[in-house]
């Protein structure tokens, strides 16, 4: 794990930390899990549920293995944006709030 690795888990915990009021401890899991979440998907097909802003449950499929190509502009990813992932299922982007996320399946 690099240094900017821990340096965007601990924005992206303060990020969530502002945006939802919760304990800075419960927002600091919840980067961690994010991290986890966007490694897997780097690696390969990665299935995962998180809340829609509606309030309902939605269970995605998602990668970022491959699709380098098709991603448009460049630029750092900022921690206040939303989670960013290819839809396997709808084949098509998508994205999510980070604190909407619940959980990854197959843990």
């Amino acid at each position: 794990m690099k240094k900017q690795d821990l340096s965007t888990i601990m924005r992206r915990a303060w990020h969530i930390a502002r945006a939802t009021g919760k304990a800075f401890a419960v927002c600091l899991s919840k980067a961690w899990q994010l991290y986890r979440l966007t490694k897997r998907m780097r690696a390969g097909v990665v299935r995962f549920a998180y809340e829609k802003t509606d309030g309902t449950l939605r269970k995605a499929t998602g990668t970022l293995h491959e699709v380098v190509s098709m991603v448009k502009g460049t630029g750092r990813p900022d921690d206040g944006r939303p989670v960013r992932y290819y839809d396997v299922e709808a084949s098509g982007f998508r994205s999510f709030r980070a604190e909407s996320l619940i959980t990854i399946y197959g843990l």
